[in-house]
């Protein structure tokens, strides 16, 4: 009877030493299969990082002619004065770059106007189609905030305008060569 109860207790403990052994191999594998899958994350994560994307709000903006004729240098300032001509022809050189810098200022508000147009439709729209937005104060507030930006926007562009008219008066020769080049549309109609 010794013999097959040693043998019974040979065979449990083989039985036991493998199972412990086949335990242990499995847990020297769990960190490389963890490491394995840490590692396949991360390359997924690096893959499904976007590119930069260049817009609007990352480009700086150009500097406008008043910028430009601020940074200037006193020499460049100095030659210009001595190569002007009489009095009378500069100022018409001189109104005819601050009509056409007017010019510019007006363009750029228009498509400045034209874009908060949009932006505006877009927020109405999306204001709009929710079914409790008579609750949502804080999109009411952006809205009207959108809308007084764009009514100031409008009210600049109008200001533009006048200062153009006004020069455009100032100056006789100027307003009959410039007629044909200057700006016919108005500010866009808010959507």
């Amino acid at each position: 009877m010794s013999s097959k109860m040693f043998l019974r207790s040979f065979a449990l403990f083989f039985a036991a030493f493998t199972f412990y052994s086949v335990r242990l191999a499995a847990q020297d594998d769990a960190p490389s299969v963890a490491e394995a899958a840490r590692r396949s994350r991360q390359q997924k994560q690096e893959a499904a990082k976007p590119a930069h994307v260049i817009d609007n709000d990352s480009i700086p903006p150009s500097p406008t002619p008043a910028d430009r004729s601020i940074s200037s240098s006193p020499a460049t300032d100095s030659a210009a004065a001595a190569e002007n001509p009489p009095a009378s022809a500069n100022d018409e050189e001189q109104t005819k770059k601050e009509m056409d810098d007017v010019k510019q200022q007006i363009a750029e508000k228009k498509s400045r106007v034209d874009l908060q147009q949009r932006e505006l439709a877009l927020a109405q729209d999306t204001y709009y189609s929710n079914p409790n937005h008579d609750d949502d104060k804080v999109a009411k507030d952006k809205l009207d905030s959108m809308r007084a930006d764009l009514d100031q926007a409008k009210a600049d562009l109008a200001d533009l305008q006048a200062k153009l008219d006004k020069l455009a008066a100032a100056s006789p020769t100027l307003e009959s060569s410039d007629s044909s080049s200057k700006p016919s549309e108005s500010a866009p109609a808010n959507p």
